[in-house]
């Protein structure tokens, strides 16, 4: 088998792998459901719920059922009546532009452990844009600003913060 075909049949492979997992996920009852894991080998400590600052345990609580090739959440009453709302959000940052300020960038429930991985789904996940730029660290971080609750976001998103300025932590 020359390395052309040998390639094509692991891309297979893979796909049909990656397709058989999608129809597990799509028929058991808890996908997308938590707000990730968080690997205990982690230098970083959990995040530990704080008044005033929303809980992730809330922004997980959102169901998805798989519908024509993606995810479509059902958010609970008490999260949708946080749509249009000013919060506060903590979380590792996921750096979105090239730099050590950023504007624009994902705030996760749990840190990553992969340079390569996403820490969570969608629901331990929310996407900032930020008025001011935010130095990127490894340690978690507060914004404040207005969430949008996405029900049918063309990027996967369940959750956005704009107008975020950052907070002292």
């Amino acid at each position: 088998m020359n390395s052309k075909n040998r390639f094509s049949s692991i891309a297979v492979l893979a796909l049909a792998l990656m397709l058989g997992m999608a129809g597990a996920w799509a028929q058991s009852p808890a996908i997308g459901q938590g707000p990730g894991y968080h690997d205990p080998r982690s230098p970083f400590k959990p995040l530990q719920e704080r008044e005033g600052i929303l809980p992730w345990q809330l922004l997980s609580s959102v169901t998805s059922k798989a519908e024509k090739n993606r995810l479509v959440p059902s958010f609970p009453s008490a999260v949708q009546a946080l749509d249009k709302q000013k919060v506060k959000v903590q979380g590792f940052m996921l750096p979105l532009e090239p730099g050590d300020k950023q504007r624009h960038f994902l705030l996760s429930s749990v840190p990553t452990s992969c340079s390569f991985c996403v820490p969570a789904g969608p629901e331990g996940l929310v996407e900032v844009r930020s008025k001011n730029p935010v130095r990127y660290t490894l340690e978690p971080v507060v914004v404040e600003g207005t969430l949008a609750v996405l029900g049918d976001d063309p990027y996967g998103m369940y959750y956005r913060v704009s107008d975020a300025q950052q907070l002292g932590n």
